[in-house]
């Protein structure tokens, strides 16, 4: 969603809402994706009344699903997006979305959707179960799929615009309507108070997250256009302010590039709820969770205060994938190889490799200070308050100085951005890692089912 500073606003899509653009003075493709966000939230209900499991086939499901999402990408993104659905249908049985990543920003959904299908059909039938891990072994699927259940996957209107990418088998048991039941038993439903299997709603869940992306809205359309990110460069803010002020005001704008996502990934999710997808379960108190698919965790983020804790709680479901992808079947350094790979993913821009190399860095250095310090704090209430209170500070300027290329995007701000800030976190981690013992890191979650089952053994007898 990060724009290039100074380029005109253009679209391919639909110029149906062209009136209501100028009426507003937003983007007609700002314009576009809320419109076609808004009709999918319709249709999402529309599709869990009249064409729900006991009213319709999966193969309706799966063309409904498919056919509304090639008419989003078409309205948003013209029929320049039909080469998204030529290329999907090439890729079927290949696999391989290397020759079209980046293309249009649907693609990056599909590329995640693609390579985790691929992932997990290869863990399914080119790999052995011993050789997988517990929860590659969980997801792993035996059957190739069918053309139409592989395009409803891939095209969903549910998530063919803003995502979020979602496991192959939940979405397979959702239009076959046992995703809920599936997730039911999972847990014990009859501890939690239920006599009988109980069928929960989704409308409080998403009448919830509608109204945290009015606020969301609300925000981004009051405080980005007041607090751009361009001005923490400008020649007479650097020169007219210390350095102290040009962290406050790094700190501000970052909070206020926030909503959009915020809107954004909320509304997606909600649009999936509303058709009955993202169930996951019940809470220890009995509270029925429509979070399977939530992309992001307000409270943790903003409260975070650990480097982990905010990219754990940021764009969850691509975090996911790249653990999946990546960072578990990395043969070697794999939080630097997940890194590049994100990178890779959002595109060609410099700021994104700014941003994800200086996030190798600044991740390895905060894991070394928490591993090494943290343990020293947690002898008394007041010290972990006072502990909590610094690495929170600390997190979010590390975050903001870390995204700001990521929004800035080209290489001349990014090195006057820093320049201005003296390198200060690259200085710092630097030194944290020639200064302070770094531990291995454990990788027994990336290890096969059985390895770790023996090891375990082994260090019982012991």
């Amino acid at each position: 969603m990060a724009e290039t500073p100074g380029a005109p606003h253009r679209t391919t899509g639909s110029t149906l809402l062209q009136p209501l653009s100028a009426l507003l003075g937003i983007p007609l493709d700002q314009i576009n994706f809320v419109a076609c966000q808004l009709f999918a939230l319709f249709a999402a209900f529309w599709f869990r009344i009249y064409l729900g499991p006991s009213h319709a086939s999966s193969a309706v499901r799966h063309a409904f699903a498919t056919l509304f999402g090639i008419y989003f990408a078409v309205f948003c993104f013209g029929w320049y997006s039909i080469h998204l659905f030529v290329l999907v249908m090439m890729n079927y049985g290949i696999m391989n979305m290397a020759s079209i990543a980046n293309i249009h920003s649907p693609l990056m959904i599909i590329t995640q959707k693609i390579t985790t299908l691929a992932c997990q059909l290869h863990d399914g039938i080119g790999r052995r179960a011993e050789e997988l891990t517990a929860e590659q072994n969980r997801l792993a699927i035996k059957t190739r799929p069918s053309l139409l259940e592989y395009l409803s996957y891939l095209l969903n209107f549910m998530s063919i615009i803003a995502g979020p990418c979602s496991n192959y088998k939940d979405y397979i048991a959702f239009i076959e309507g046992r995703h809920v039941h599936m997730k039911l038993l999972e847990v014990n439903w009859k501890q939690k108070g239920y006599d009988r299997l109980p069928d929960p709603s989704p409308t409080g869940a998403v009448m919830c997250k509608l109204c945290i992306t009015l606020v969301s809205l609300i925000l981004f359309l009051t405080l980005t256009k007041n607090f751009p990110v361009a001005y923490i460069i400008d020649n007479e803010f650097l020169e007219k302010t210390s350095f102290l002020s040009r962290l406050g005001y790094l700190y501000v704008v970052t909070q206020a590039a926030k909503p959009k996502y915020y809107f954004a990934w909320t509304l997606a999710d909600a649009v999936n709820n509303a058709a009955g997808y993202g169930f996951s379960g019940v809470d220890e108190r009995g509270i029925f969770r429509w979070d399977l698919l939530s992309n992001l965790n307000i409270w943790n983020i903003e409260t975070a205060t650990s480097f982990k804790m905010y990219i754990e709680n940021w764009n969850i479901q691509t975090a996911a994938w790249l653990k999946r992808v990546c960072y578990d079947r990395a043969p070697w350094y794999p939080t630097a190889l997940t890194f590049i790979l994100s990178a890779l993913w959002h595109g060609i821009y410099p700021g994104y490799y700014f941003t994800f190399l200086t996030g190798i860095l600044i991740t390895l250095a905060a894991r070394a200070i928490r591993n090494n310090c943290r343990r020293y704090f947690l002898a008394s209430l007041p010290l972990k308050i006072a502990y909590d209170i610094v690495t929170w500070i600390v997190t979010q300027l590390a975050v903001c100085y870390t995204v700001a290329p990521f929004v800035m995007l080209a290489v001349e701000p990014t090195i006057k951005f820093y320049k201005s800030m003296y390198f200060h976190m690259h200085i710092l981690s630097i030194l944290v890692l020639l200064v302070l013992p770094i531990r291995p890191q454990a990788h027994s979650v990336r290890r096969p089912q059985n390895q770790v089952m023996q090891n375990s053994v082994k260090n019982k007898d012991e």
